[in-house]
């Protein structure tokens, strides 16, 4: 198992998340999206495990007012301001392999284990 959680250091959901791969001695991998983002492939995988690019959008974050992203009609932009804007991003969201979840979800994480 190869977990990586995606989130934000300041985001209480993604502490919960943190402290329940600790809880259980499950090695994880934390990355703050804030300082370093997702890659492109890193973001189709997860888009692809979640169903789609709007599971991913915090659309009550302050970046996503400031971008006006709700008032881009193509998909293509709104994943270029995603991409380039990572605080965006919906957290904590939780990749094992080609299995993602966004948010706290310890029922689908125990399936994982």
């Amino acid at each position: 198992m190869n977990i990586q959680i995606f989130g934000k250091s300041k985001c209480f959901d993604t502490r919960k998340a943190e402290r329940y791969f600790k809880e259980r001695r499950i090695k994880y991998q934390m990355i703050d999206l804030r300082k370093h983002g997702m890659s492109l492939g890193e973001y189709k995988s997860v888009k692809t495990a979640v169903g789609s690019m709007q599971e991913l959008i915090d659309e009550h974050s302050k970046e996503y007012e400031d971008n006006y992203v709700k008032y881009l009609s193509e998909e293509q932009d709104r994943e270029e301001k995603l991409l380039e804007h990572p605080g965006m991003f919906q957290t904590p969201i939780v990749r094992n392999g080609r299995q993602a979840t966004v948010g706290y979800q310890p029922d689908v994480w125990k399936e994982w284990v």
